[in-house]
């Protein structure tokens, strides 16, 4: 038998990892490293993550962040900062100081969150505190809820014949003056992807019906994208409200509108 291969002929991820020839940065004393976890499964994790949380000795973590993952930087210090809604959490200000003084320590940081940092995760904004103080940094990419959830109901960000551009949209100010304009998004008749709306998901429906989009537009809400506890309900945008809250899904979730959602019943086959 091949000695580089397992007992069916195939390398092992230990082998295939060793193949890579992946040498990830040193994470140095002082640093804070901005991080994506993705959308909750481990196995979403980039290489250079999973390198930095072995080599952090302090974590910053949030709350979509799994503990499996929060595992893995076994021996350092942990920092819950997780930001739910309606729910009493760190205000951003104190996790920006907080960032800095574990850096001024001389700590090796991770600041870990779910999906993306740059993506509705506020790591611009920690990234710019750690600018304005001096503070070295790196970003460290991760796959974005808004995407990779979507891969895994079997619903295609963008399909040629369907879609030409896909709309990430937050949807935590709905109905208030700060919302964004959502009959201009309805107007581009674009697949829109709305992060953090389910608490506003009937004002998000009514609103993009008032904007022009047809009632029978095909409309999903995907909970826990890639977990165990990953449920999806797909309706039309005239009904998902409804349908969402009889089937009693709740954050997190994403909201996904759009005639990209009907190909999940045509690739149902997928596994």
């Amino acid at each position: 038998m091949n000695g580089s291969a397992n007992r069916n002929g195939r390398a092992t991820v230990e082998q295939a990892l060793a193949r890579l020839n992946f040498r990830p940065r040193a994470l140095e004393p002082g640093q804070v490293w901005l991080a994506g976890a993705g959308p909750g499964d481990p196995g979403c994790l980039t290489l250079e993550v999973l390198a930095a949380l072995g080599q952090c000795d302090a974590l910053v973590y949030d709350a979509l962040v799994s503990p499996d993952v929060v595992a893995v930087a076994e021996g350092a210090e942990l920092f819950y900062a997780g930001k739910r809604g309606g729910q009493p959490s760190m205000k951003q200000d104190d996790i920006n100081t907080l960032l800095v003084r574990l850096a001024r320590e001389g700590r090796r940081v991770v600041r870990l969150k779910g999906g993306d940092p740059y993506i509705f995760g506020r790591g611009g904004e920690e990234a710019l505190a750690l600018a304005r103080e001096g503070i070295q940094f790196r970003v460290l990419s991760g796959l974005t809820s808004g995407l990779s959830a979507l891969a895994a109901t079997g619903i295609p960000a963008t399909m040629r014949g369907i879609n030409k551009a896909v709309i990430l949209a937050t949807g935590h100010a709905a109905g208030t003056d700060d919302d964004i304009d959502w009959a201009a998004i309805a107007r581009t008749g674009q697949p829109i992807v709305v992060y953090m709306g389910m608490a506003n998901l009937p004002l998000i429906a009514a609103a993009l019906l008032k904007g022009g989009l047809a009632p029978s537009t095909p409309a999903a809400v995907i909970v826990a994208a890639t977990t165990p506890q990953e449920r999806t309900v797909v309706a039309t945008l005239a009904t998902i409200a409804e349908e969402a809250a009889a089937a009693g899904l709740a954050s997190p979730a994403l909201i996904v509108v759009g005639g990209i959602v009907a190909m999940r019943a045509a690739l149902a086959g997928g596994t």
